[in-house]
C-alpha cells in the first residue's frame, strides 16, 4: 500500500510533508509508510485517501 501511497501523492503533485501536515502525521511516519515498513491506523488511511480524492481501496489495491 505504501508504494500506492506515495504514487497517488506524486500523481496529485503533493511533497511528503504537504501530506503527512495535512493529515497529521509525522514527515517520518509517513515515509516509513510509503517505504511498507509501517502500517498507519484506519482513520489515517482514511484522510490520506481523502487528501488525494482516491478511495481506501484504491490505496490499498492496484486496479484489476
Amino acid at each position: 500500500m505504501g508504494m500506492r501511497v506515495r504514487a497517488f501523492r506524486k500523481l496529485k503533485g503533493y511533497t511528503q510533508q504537504e501530506l503527512a501536515d495535512s493529515v497529521g502525521i509525522s514527515l517520518a511516519v509517513l515515509g516509513a509508510v510509503e517505504r511498507g515498513n509501517r502500517r498507519l491506523e484506519d482513520q489515517i488511511l482514511n484522510k490520506i485517501a481523502d487528501f488525494l480524492e482516491v478511495t481506501v481501496e484504491e490505496l490499498a489495491h492496484p486496479a484489476p
